[in-house]
């Protein structure tokens, strides 16, 4: 079925830990999901989502966590998941919302439930994009290069995207992920760096090496869906949720469901199959 892509407004919202840069889709009186990026990730991961989820029927805004993209780099000791949750919830005050969901992919689902352990009664529903509990060990190689990146000069933007292209971490491409890494880069003396703070997105990822992710299952009381890349990060290189917490997660948390989706941890994000299975999900026709 043919749906009409949403067009999204860019905006910021002031809270009081700092300014957060958002993309809005779908009509601002229609109930609300926030859309949370991943550990170096910026709001356009979701422009594909949001482009056909919202709507009439449902309004989808994207994200740059602090430290990331357009918003604010504040100082060290201010991030960590419960941290990004209360920015969560912070936004959903400045937007209106009472109630609303969540879609987190990659550690934005770590801050989706984290936000869930801290106030469960105002998600209506979550989504946890290719996360649920610790990756396999060697599925954090490629994390770590995609973190390498950040604070390094690159001659322009074009040798920047085909320096993405040529790591193969993302297949099949396609203009989205060009839109993607132009976002996310600045100018500096000598080229282009992109914005986010690397000092911001390595105090996320040592906070994330010393957390325990299950007991946070606990909290995800509200209709919850794991969307899980069945494909390898990289080809031999296992998954950010494992097999045994793909088969774990329905059991031992009651009111989810798991859709598989035939890609890996960065194009589930640019998948028709996970679009499907997010409509289904809000119940949207």
């Amino acid at each position: 079925m043919s749906v009409a892509l949403a067009v999204g407004t860019e905006f910021d919202l002031d809270l009081p830990s700092g300014r957060l840069h958002a993309q809005r889709f779908g009509s601002e009186t229609a109930p609300l999901v926030l859309c949370i990026p991943g550990l170096s990730a910026n709001l356009k991961s979701f422009t594909f989502l949001c482009e056909r989820i919202a709507g009439d029927r449902l309004q989808a805004v994207a994200l740059d966590l602090r430290g990331r993209g357009n918003s604010e780099v504040t100082a060290a000791g201010t991030y960590g998941w419960p941290s990004h949750a209360r920015d969560a919830f912070a936004a959903a005050d400045a937007l209106g919302a009472s109630r609303f969901s969540i879609i987190g992919h990659s550690m934005g689902g770590a801050v989706a439930m984290a936000a869930a352990a801290q106030d469960s009664g105002r998600l209506e529903r979550v989504v946890l994009v290719d996360i649920a509990g610790t990756p396999d060990e060697s599925s954090l190689v490629p994390i770590n290069v995609s973190v390498d990146r950040l604070g390094q000069v690159y001659p322009s933007a074009e040798f920047y995207i085909d320096a993405v292209k040529n790591l193969r971490l993302i297949d099949p491409w396609s203009s989205y992920w060009d839109r993607y890494f132009l976002y996310e880069l600045g100018p500096v003396e000598g080229g282009v760096r992109a914005r986010s703070d690397k000092n911001a997105v390595i105090e996320d990822y040592r906070y994330g090496q010393t957390q325990e992710w299950y007991p946070l299952w606990r909290s995800l009381t509200m209709p919850v869906l794991l969307v899980r890349a069945s494909r390898e990060i990289m080809p031999g290189m296992g998954y950010i949720v494992s097999q045994a917490d793909r088969e774990r997660f329905p059991r031992e948390v009651p009111t989810a469901t798991v859709a598989d989706v035939d890609a890996n941890h960065y194009t589930v994000i640019t998948s028709d199959e996970s679009v499907a299975a997010i409509r289904r999900f809000f119940e949207l026709p």
